[in-house]
Formats: C-alpha cells, structure tokens, sequence
C-alpha cells in the first residue's frame, strides 16, 4: 500500500508557494506555517489530497493578524459592551493610523526636552470644560474611580448612598472596586431613599469624600429620594460624582443624563467618566475637577500604570476636535430615514424570495447610559434561524431576536452599510 506520509509535500516546500509567501508578508511566517502544518497533518489523515494543501492552508489562515473581527451592530443598542462600545469616527481611526508609529507623545520638538504625555488630548478635553480647574485621563471609567479613591480616601472612609452601590455588567460590583484601594465604605440612607442629614450625619474627620454614583444601567421609581450634587457641596467634604456615561455637556435628546459641566457648577469637586460611551470616543477614564485635587491624582504613583497610551490619546484628541461622531449620529437618526432605508432592504430581499418585512422597533442608548431612554427606530424582520447564520457570516451581523423573529435594527448602522447588510443576509440564505 501507498503510503501517505511520503505524499506530504516538505513544508520548506510548501512556505515557498508563490500564494503562500505573499501572505506571510501581512500575517508573518510562525501563522502560516501553523497552517501549513495541519493541513500537511490532513494529508496524512487522508482528508486532502496532496495537490490540495496549499489551498487549505489558505483556506484557514485568517485575513488579518488579529483575531478580532468586524461585528455589523443591528441590535439596536447604540453602545454595545459585547462590541466595544463606541464605533470611532474617521477621524479617530485616522489620528490611531498616524499614532501608530513614532510620535512626540511625550517630546517638545522646539526644544528637544521631555515634554507633558497626551498634552494635545488633555488641553482639548480643558477647553470643552472650562468648568474644570484641571483634567487627567486614565485607561477606563473604572480606573478613574479607583485612582481618586486611592489618592483621596486610602485607609479613610468614603460615604455612599445605599441605592447607589450599584454592579454592572459580568459581575462587576462598584463596593468591591472601591474596597479594594484600601478605603471603607459607609452606607448612607436606605436602598430607595437617602436625604442630605443621612451624608450630615456620617461625615466625620475619618471621611475621605462624599461618592454620589449614577445608576447608570437601572431605573429606580415610586417612593424614591436623592441628595443631587449641589445640595451635597455644603457638607465639609470633597464630592466625587461618577457620571458614568461622559456627556460633557447637556444633551438635548438625553435631558436626564448626567454631565461633567453640570455636576461641576452644582459643586462636585472631582467628576469620573468613561471616554467610550456617549462621549462616542475610545476606552478611556476623565478625572475632571478641582485643580488641587486633580494635580494629586496625577502624582499619585498608581496614575503611572493606569495611563492611557498614545493610540488612545490620539483617536481621543481627535474625538474630542473632529466631526461628529459615529453615536451621536445613531442618537439624531431620522425615523422617517430609517424606516425608508429598512423597506428598500426589506423589498430588495423579498425579490430574492427571503421572508423579509419592515417594522417598527424601538433602539436602546446602552453601555451604561440614559437606562429606560427608549429610541423610535425601525427594522428588517426576517426569520429567526437567520440570526445564527448572520451571526456567523463574514462579515458578522449581529440582530435580536423578538417574537420569534430576527430583527435587524438600523439605527446603530449608517447607511453606506445598507449594501453590505444586503449582501450578508443574501449570503446568509445561500447558507442557510
């Protein structure tokens, strides 16, 4: 009997292929080889013919070094953790390109010194609140609060209403973050009211600060009360207010949503967010404030590991002075556009024979931001065995599912994308 062991072509043999030796140039040699190696180890098996292999090596590479891949958001949930938040706009995509490879991030070119790291992105994010004696930027919302909680309260106290010792999402628990600094923390109130003689009343000379905390993924009504920022300036403390979702100003769509400007002139000495959210820039943490406090932050030994690096200053920078962004476009979205651009989807599907349909739906802000805001928005209905196979498709589609139905919501998706939703459900019935 043949065997097949002396069919494997050499794999030095193989490295040499024309169309194998273009692709080690974008995804390096130690992955295609890998490659290379399980389909020599097919052949073998018998599963391939010899004449075979290099189509299958080809086959299973991937077409780009990273693993992540592209996720079209028809969910309806503008910010969606699952998918990295917020989509960065051109311009932030660029500034990342220009980013990535050497920079004066931290260089004076006039002088040839060492210069202040980020300074373009700290000096833009001071301008749009001038609110804000002084700025710092960490690598996420999370890392903000911990860095004013270990700067301003280790080993103290730090007071909090009951209701707002809040958990998000994969078990993430606000009491655990904050504990873990080395601070206390001391309920005030009770889980649905808290008035400002419960903060009186706590604060003491072992208080760090007062930390007023958004629910910022959960709606509490009936029998409710609060103590908002500017009544909680009075006591003898420093009030720390994380507003979680980044506004930095007012939004007129979103009137309920916190800002760093209001909270600010209401008297919150420090303001934590998250640069990821409705801000629509990449992961990133604000500490805006008191410029005594905010300077201490920034000399804190524990402000060295959490900075941020100088890919995210730039698309943050360039959030911050560019064009709108991808979210705040999904948040103005006309109705009456979507639901035009969802029936000629619709239609165009049903040409091609797909159980296809427009329908009203309604589209979340998501992502830790304006909980209960629902937003008109319009959708292609299709079967729900679709979701699956979208999901799964190249590029990837992610829909819900309601009423036994795939839905696929336009709001979160601009319309040069509408070709290209087309084509992944068409292919996705080819599949199917």
């Amino acid at each position: 009997m043949l065997d097949r062991r002396r069919q494997v072509p050499r794999t030095d043999a193989v490295l040499a292929d024309s169309r194998l030796a273009a692709v080690t140039e974008r995804l390096g040699r130690d992955l295609v080889k890998s490659a290379v190696v399980d389909a020599q180890q097919r052949v073998r098996d018998g599963a391939i013919e010899p004449e075979a292999l290099v189509d299958e090596a080809l086959a299973a590479l991937p077409d780009e070094a990273c693993s992540l891949r592209p996720v079209l958001n028809a969910t309806g949930v503008l910010l969606h953790t699952n998918l990295g938040r917020a989509p960065l706009s051109e311009a932030a995509r660029e500034a990342i390109q220009l980013a990535s490879g050497t920079t004066d991030v931290e260089l004076d070119l006039a002088t040839g010194a060492r210069g202040r790291r980020g300074r373009g992105a700290v000096a833009a994010l001071a301008r749009l609140v001038p609110d804000a004696g002084d700025v710092h930027i960490v690598n996420n919302g999370a890392a903000a609060l911990v860095l004013a909680a270990t700067a301003l309260a280790a080993g103290r106290e730090i007071l909090i209403a009951r209701g707002e010792m809040v958990e998000i999402g994969d078990g993430f628990r606000l009491p655990d973050l904050i504990m873990s600094t080395g601070a206390r923390l001391r309920e005030v109130g009770t889980t649905n009211r808290v008035t400002l003689a419960d903060y009186a009343e706590a604060v003491g000379p072992d208080t760090g600060f007062v930390l007023k905390v958004h629910p910022s993924n959960f709606v509490v009504t009936g029998f409710t009360a609060s103590v908002p920022e500017r009544e909680l300036a009075g006591l003898a403390v420093p009030v720390v207010a994380d507003i979680g979702s980044g506004l930095l100003r007012p939004h007129p769509l979103l009137p309920d949503e916190p800002d760093a400007a209001t909270s600010l002139r209401d008297g919150a000495a420090l303001v934590t967010a998250s640069g990821d959210k409705l801000l629509g820039g990449p992961q990133a943490g604000l500490l805006l404030g008191r410029a005594d406090l905010v300077r201490t932050l920034r000399r804190h030994p524990l402000a060295r590991a959490l900075r941020v690096d100088k890919l995210t200053l730039a698309a943050f920078e360039a959030t911050l002075v560019g064009p709108r962004t991808p979210t705040d476009g999904a948040l103005y979205a006309d109705v009456g556009r979507l639901g035009a651009r969802a029936s000629a989807l619709a239609d165009a599907l049903r040409g091609k024979g797909i159980d296809a349909s427009t329908v009203d739906s309604e589209a979340a802000v998501g992502g830790g931001g304006a909980p209960g805001v629902r937003l008109a928005s319009a959708a292609v209905s299709l079967p729900s065995s679709y979701a699956e196979t979208l999901r799964t498709g190249h590029p990837a589609v992610l829909g819900r599912i309601e009423r036994e139905r795939c839905l696929l919501d336009l709001r979160a998706l601009p319309p040069d994308q509408d070709t290209v939703v087309l084509a992944a459900v068409l292919d996705a019935a080819g599949r199917s």
